[in-house]
């Protein structure tokens, strides 16, 4: 019998036994937390968080945690209380935390490439997946596994090289992450009657798998479509998921790579409510496999109000520098945004649906553009925009955050190391967002939760419930 198979079998037996045989579990195994074996590592912890869980809802399971309100349910569910996600909270202060860890921590205790200076996306995922900080040697594994992986079966290559020029970036990206499910092994255990205590193995391993092949798939995607349908370098085992990345997309400067492994680390995951991590979870609840999940998260990525935030940042501040011009002053600024307000529009990039404060992911960027192009026209007129722009809202009075968020800023660095094609901005959001709702999607299966189906009301039973003659 194989080292995996002993720690899956001792594993269940946990559920079985007594929650004392988690700790003797890792004994035996050597310490579970200095294992290199990601899938490993997460066998150990499962069962432990399986019980936490059970417990926590034999108590505490009719406990109400808020309420509902009729604006509520008109205005998008926003503000109820719903879901569990495990990977990360956003909090309206403080912004986003993955596993607890706020980005700058993350940035500060993430492993990074040798002579680097920003985390590892492998080194994310790994705490994503275990509530642990890995060391160098546990994201460097995460590496060599998906450098393995990588490889895309020939239908959906074909596939790629057959879409026509006019078909958006994403819409090829979702297309073929949907054909990729030939290859999920959740599917086919599914479909031979798997029990159930092992979704979680076969949602971890189509996880591995898809999160390997998603550069190559959107390499494919902006060379087919931006670079005359030049060839895609093969995976070269010596780099790391985000340098491979770049080499595909055909990048080589190093402060580009750098700003990739930022951007798809700061992108992956912002807790369950938005709407590609909630698409994602709820069609996984259907046990739909991780390949259907991840592409209908997708789907809802794409749209204006979502992933492509950024691309209408890019396409405001464009307008704005062509309509006044190089150098802008203040009052011109103020003018301009006062203007676009009274006009009915939006300040793109200004706002967001939870968070009260400046973007901790917009600070970061704000941090890398500093160090590596501060006098670059783009970014100078982006950080010219936070001086005035939330003083403006703050006296409009309509926003309850006048603070910029992530997607006022990566437009700008993406340009100014020459990938200027907008359209294809919300791909890159796609695979770092990968990350966070495959990680959870683990999760969910891990925890046995159900299918989602929330009650609804039309407007007749609601005023009825409310008392409303």
């Amino acid at each position: 019998m194989s080292h995996a198979t002993i720690v899956r079998s001792l594993s269940l037996q946990v559920l079985r036994q007594n929650k004392n045989f988690v700790s003797l579990f890792s004994v035996r195994q050597g310490s579970s937390a200095s294992s290199t074996n990601l899938k490993e590592v997460l066998a150990a912890i499962i069962p432990e968080k399986q019980q936490e869980v059970a417990e926590f809802r034999k108590k505490h399971g009719k406990t109400k945690v808020g309420e509902v309100t009729v604006d509520m349910m008109y205005g998008g569910m926003r503000g109820i209380k719903g879901l569990v996600t495990e990977t990360s909270v956003l909090d309206p202060d403080e912004g986003i935390r993955f596993r607890g860890y706020s980005i700058p921590e993350c940035q500060k205790l993430l492993p990074k490439a040798p002579g680097g200076e920003e985390p590892l996306p492998e080194g994310l995922f790994w705490l994503l997946l275990t509530g642990k900080i890995p060391t160098q040697q546990q994201a460097a594994a995460v590496t060599k596994e998906w450098n393995q992986r990588a490889s895309l079966p020939n239908h959906v290559i074909t596939m790629l090289h057959n879409f026509p020029s006019n078909l958006h970036p994403m819409s090829q990206f979702s297309a073929a992450i949907t054909a990729l499910n030939s290859e999920s092994k959740f599917a086919k255990a599914y479909s031979e009657g798997v029990n159930k205590k092992l979704y979680w193995e076969y949602t971890y391993e189509d996880s591995m798998d898809l999160i390997a092949k998603l550069p190559t798939v959107a390499a494919i995607i902006y060379r087919n479509l931006y670079r005359d349908g030049t060839s895609v370098c093969p995976i070269d085992t010596n780099k790391d998921w985000s340098a491979n990345f770049a080499a595909m997309l055909g990048y080589d400067n190093p402060e580009f790579t750098e700003l990739l492994r930022l951007y798809l680390t700061i992108h992956s995951d912002h807790e369950g409510g938005n709407v590609s991590a909630h698409t994602c979870h709820l069609v996984g609840s259907a046990l739909s496999d991780p390949y259907l999940s991840f592409a209908a998260g997708m789907n809802g990525l794409a749209g204006p109000l979502h992933g492509l935030a950024n691309q209408e940042v890019l396409v405001w501040v464009t307008k704005l520098r062509e309509t006044l011009g190089g150098d802008v002053t203040d009052e011109q600024l103020r003018n301009f945004i006062w203007n676009t307000l009274k006009s009915g529009q939006v300040v793109p990039g200004y706002g967001h649906a939870v968070l009260r404060k400046t973007d901790p992911r917009y600070i970061c960027q704000q941090e890398f553009a500093k160090k590596h192009l501060p006098n670059d026209p783009l970014f100078k007129l982006v950080a010219q925009l936070y001086k005035v722009v939330p003083d403006i809202l703050i006296e409009q009075g309509k926003a309850k955050n006048p603070w910029p968020n992530v997607d006022a800023h990566s437009g700008v660095l993406l340009q100014y190391y020459g990938m200027k094609e907008m359209n294809y901005y919300t791909v890159l959001f796609g695979v770092s967002r990968a990350l966070g709702v495959l990680s959870s999607l683990i999760w969910d299966r891990a925890l046995g939760l159900p299918i989602e189906r929330p009650k609804s009301f039309d407007t007749i039973n609601l005023r009825k419930a409310v008392g409303d003659a």
